[in-house]
């Protein structure tokens, strides 16, 4: 079960991080922070990191560097216009995976209709 679980939660990383910064920017540490306020989403830095070095090298993120109130200076993590049309595509994705998946966990998957891309 636990491999089952930590597959599931890779999966959804990415669209984690992006919920996070679709509203404001964020640093690194507080957005582990703030997934690990969320049940089944906590992540560790290891996991984070990469991946919004990842998204920032895809164009996914716009980063800016600031002083930090102590320590080093802190990178600024935003989602980038592109990183806003990547996040609205996973998110309508997401929707139409939960509404199945859901339709099959209720028992009727009958009422299941495949929706044409626009």
């Amino acid at each position: 079960m636990q491999s089952w679980i930590t597959q599931f939660r890779k999966g959804l990383a990415e669209f984690s991080v992006m919920a996070v910064l679709r509203e404001e920017e964020a640093y690194g540490y507080q957005i582990v922070e703030r997934l690990s306020a969320v049940p089944g989403l906590e992540m560790t830095e290891s996991t984070v990191y990469p991946l919004l070095a990842r998204l920032a090298a895809d164009g996914c993120l716009a980063v800016r560097t600031a002083a930090s109130p102590a320590g080093p200076p802190r990178r600024y993590y935003r989602l980038s216009a592109k990183g806003q049309k990547r996040f609205l595509e996973m998110t309508d994705h997401w929707t139409t995976t939960a509404r199945s998946v859901q339709f099959l966990l209720n028992g009727d998957p009958s009422h299941v209709r495949r929706q044409e891309p626009e």
